[in-house]
């Protein structure tokens, strides 16, 4: 199955090219639960093949996950707002608590937003409380790029070398994910850390 899902993707991406990239990669940073690994390793693969240059492959990835995100930001901002405010009080939200969010993305969003994209089953999400605070758009721009840039280069590297040998793939993959999330605890804790200093 999951085989079956690599090759469609792949022929996606090389009927559509750089377009289906971007396009792919937009639904995976919105509200599809769409996996960026399906994406870019095969895209990395193919800029291996020589049918795809391996610089425009990264800037399309990363393009898409940016405009996706911004979706997300959007419609957060737009309708999460009175959404949440409308049902939050009975999950016991009320204005106080999105203020409190408010002042923590105004303060700690740029680490919240750049290490939740390193972070499976965050980086598609992290945008929505962005956008709920209003976090500075360039901002947030700024650190998602950076975020989901790293995620991409990492995807479409792993495809150009090994993007033939699947089992290799997850192999590495699944001890890369591991590094990310032990990176960002680190860099979270040196955050705080310094945080705590420089505010006594």
């Amino acid at each position: 199955m999951i085989t079956e899902i690599i090759s469609w993707i792949v022929s996606i991406v090389g009927s559509l090219g750089y377009p289906g990239i971007f396009l792919l990669m937009l639904l995976e940073s919105s509200f599809v639960p769409f996996p960026s690994e399906v994406i870019m390793i095969p895209a990395g693969y193919l800029a291996s093949k020589g049918e795809m240059n391996i610089t425009i492959v990264i800037v399309c990835g990363i393009l898409g996950s940016l405009l996706g995100a911004l979706l997300n930001y959007y419609l957060a901002t737009k309708l999460g707002r009175p959404l949440l405010l409308y049902y939050g009080k009975y999950v016991m939200f009320n204005k106080d608590n999105l203020k409190k969010m408010e002042d923590f993305f105004s303060r700690h969003g740029h680490i919240s937003t750049f290490t939740g994209r390193l972070i499976p089953m965050i980086r598609q999400y992290i945008s929505i409380p962005a956008g709920l605070a209003r976090m500075n758009l360039s901002v947030f721009c700024f650190y998602t790029s950076l975020g989901a840039g790293i995620w991409v280069i990492i995807l479409t590297i792993l495809g150009y070398y090994i993007g033939e040998n699947e089992a290799l793939v997850k192999e590495y993959l699944h001890d890369i994910v591991i590094a990310l999330i032990i990176l960002c605890s680190l860099l979270i804790t040196l955050y705080w850390h310094y945080h705590r200093r420089s505010s006594h």
